[in-house]
């Protein structure tokens, strides 16, 4: 499927917009580990995920990483064409959590479009209206949830975007996701396999009671 497949509102846009966006986008294929966008001094473009997976995250002044959202198939992103809100800048960086396939749209094409199309502005506003819920929604995870549950309730979320209850994860990495530090996390994991909800071994979790897990990230 081409680019007017995966654009949600392909078929409200103007012809002339149309052929805008597509005389200007590219294509491009990134390896998993790969940083695509890094920082608010970076317009990278939007960038609309055609398959793969993205982490976008916010880094500390003593480097610890928390993410914020993450993206798959056909999302949009719009914090990577921070340049193209002016009053709205965030300093966010974009990684491949896998290989992914992606187009760019850059940021001063979309910016005429949306400018000139009430389609598009009122689908950019649905986009940032939703990534705003899911920074919120991190801020309440962070102020007002425990780490035993955070850990409980990403694991889960791991186990249901990788469809498996194996879940090939270092505790650094978890760490990094949640915005702690590996020795905390790995605690963490040894006293949920010491209840039997987990097992450890290397790179790896296992989850081996999930209704157990569940009720601990659902208290």
């Amino acid at each position: 499927m081409d680019f007017q497949g995966y654009f949600p509102i392909w078929d409200k846009l103007a012809p002339g917009h149309q052929e805008m966006l597509l005389d200007n986008l590219t294509e491009r294929n990134i390896k998993k580990g790969a940083v695509i966008h890094n920082g608010d001094m970076d317009c990278t473009g939007l960038l609309l995920v055609r398959s793969g997976q993205l982490r976008a995250y916010i880094l500390s002044a003593e480097g610890r990483e928390i993410t914020v959202y993450r993206l798959f198939d056909r999302d949009l992103c719009l914090f990577s064409a921070s340049c193209m809100m002016r009053s709205a800048q965030f300093d966010i960086t974009i990684q491949a959590e896998k290989d992914t396939r992606l187009w760019v749209i850059p940021a001063e094409v979309y910016r005429q479009v949306m400018e000139q199309s009430a389609p598009a502005a009122n689908y950019t506003n649905e986009v940032m209206a939703a990534r705003f819920s899911e920074v919120m929604w991190l801020m309440e995870q962070v102020m007002w949830k425990s780490l035993d549950k955070r850990v409980a309730a990403f694991l889960l979320a791991e186990a249901a975007i990788e469809g498996t209850l194996l879940l090939r994860l270092t505790h650094e990495s978890i760490a990094n996701h949640l915005g702690t530090h590996r020795e905390v996390v790995t605690r963490m994991l040894r006293y949920f396999q010491s209840e039997g909800m987990v097992r450890l071994s290397r790179g790896a979790v296992e989850i081996m009671d999930e209704k157990k897990l569940a009720a601990l990230g659902n208290t």
